[in-house]
């Protein structure tokens, strides 16, 4: 079990962030978010599509969708359409409306989680026997994936970056293997959540910036080139080129496949999947009534791995999962903004405790060793030391600096880790 931990980072958008820390003044995200834009006027772009949203002809949208399933759906009873899914209750919508409503004959097709939680594979195997779905799901060279992930968390911040790669690729070489013209992804997360705004109100995602959107500027061959270069664990024995098909798209230069973002056509609203799901595919809410570091009772439910991508997220940028789900519900009008300032005091930043060892033995890692990796990435710009020699945010978009769920929520035996050395 490796100890060395190289100071370098490889993730492009840490050094991009904006060193005045701000918030929006409509919902509840800040400015740390990668990618984001904020107007003169202090509002995030994500609030300002909310307001696009609101002006656009959805009736006119859903005959867009139409015309694009009338001109690829397959007379033949061949698959017309890869749905990436995992079960959830946003694949859930997009698979139900393309087979059920529109009449199309999709291939459902899922990256396997690192490792599943049990409510996450029910989901799925409901998503399946329930909806009534075919689905290819592809697990990966389970020794390299692990090893992968541990390089990731290190050079990245994000053991969960592995997985990212093949979610986005591993459709388009299934399109290509089948000969299926069309993938439909869900939600254009640069435009719900705030990004860039290039892509805003694009149908698909352009192929030449997913390294910047979607890979933290890093390839997979640059995580491996780290791995190689700036670890003791990683060799060239681990892999062959063979284990790398499906963590890059088939050509970096055509998918072979039209990309498509369902949320171009069909208004976006999280809860709203949820009760389709519930209804059409049994998915199942979280059995513990949340998940750890929101309120949220149905995101983030397939991995046990998944907490730590939002808790290493709240150490680079300050804000965690509870936030992005109360930016949303803020601006789809479902909550306030006091009452998502609540939310993401009681819950953002929340230590994902359920999984902790799962995910300290996944990585064959100790616990000296996983704070070593946090205190590596967390943002000077961010953290300062607070009056009891913890490490508190410097800015925060409640005022209340008391009771704070990022500390109280931490083990007993972990909280050495967070006085400030």
């Amino acid at each position: 079990m490796s100890e060395y931990l190289s100071p370098k980072i490889i993730d492009k958008q840490i050094e991009k962030l904006p060193k005045e820390i701000k918030f929006c003044k409509k919902c509840v995200v800040s400015n740390q978010r990668p990618r984001i834009y904020f107007d003169d006027e202090g509002i995030c772009g994500a609030c300002k599509f909310t307001h696009i949203k609101d002006q656009i002809d959805w009736e006119h949208r859903g005959k867009l969708l139409k015309e694009v399933c009338d001109q690829y759906r397959s007379n033949e009873g061949k698959f017309d359409v890869i749905v990436p899914a995992s079960g959830g209750k946003d694949s859930a919508r997009i698979a139900y409306e393309l087979k059920y409503i529109y009449g199309m004959h999709p291939l459902t097709i899922t990256w396997a989680p690192f490792e599943y939680t049990p409510i996450g594979y029910q989901n799925f195997r409901n998503f399946c026997k329930i909806g009534g779905f075919n689905n290819l799901q592809c697990w990966q060279n389970g020794k390299f994936h692990r090893k992968l992930a541990r390089v990731a968390f290190e050079a990245l911040g994000d053991a969960w970056q592995p997985f990212t790669y093949g979610q986005m690729c591993y459709a388009f070489h299934i399109a290509k293997a089948f000969d299926v013209p069309l993938v439909f992804f869900g939600e254009n997360g640069e435009a719900e959540y705030s990004g860039d705004p290039r892509v805003f109100n694009e149908k698909g995602m352009p192929i030449h910036i997913w390294t910047e959107q979607y890979f933290k500027g890093a390839t997979v061959n640059d995580v491996i080139d780290y791995g190689l270069k700036e670890t003791d664990y990683f060799t060239q024995e681990d892999f062959d080129e063979s284990d790398l098909t499906f963590y890059q798209p088939p050509k970096w230069n055509d998918l072979g496949a039209e990309f498509h973002w369902f949320s171009f056509y069909k208004k976006w609203i999280p809860q709203e999947n949820y009760y389709l799901a519930t209804e059409k595919t049994g998915f199942q809410a979280n059995p513990e009534g949340r998940s750890e570091g929101t309120y949220s009772k149905y995101a983030s439910l397939d991995d046990r791995n998944d907490g730590f991508h939002f808790y290493q997220a709240f150490m680079k940028f300050g804000i965690g999962r509870c936030t992005s789900d109360a930016a949303h519900e803020v601006r789809d009008g479902h909550i306030t903004r006091e009452e998502g300032i609540a939310l993401v005091k009681r819950y953002d930043g929340e230590f994902p405790r359920m999984w902790y060892r799962d995910f300290l033995d996944y990585m064959d890692i100790t616990e000296d060793h996983f704070w070593n990796v946090m205190d590596k990435f967390r943002t000077p710009h961010i953290w300062e030391t607070g009056e009891d020699g913890l490490y508190k945010l410097k800015k925060s978009v409640y005022d209340n600096q008391k009771n704070l769920t990022y500390i109280s929520s931490l083990p007993k035996e972990s909280l050495k880790y967070w006085r400030v050395k």
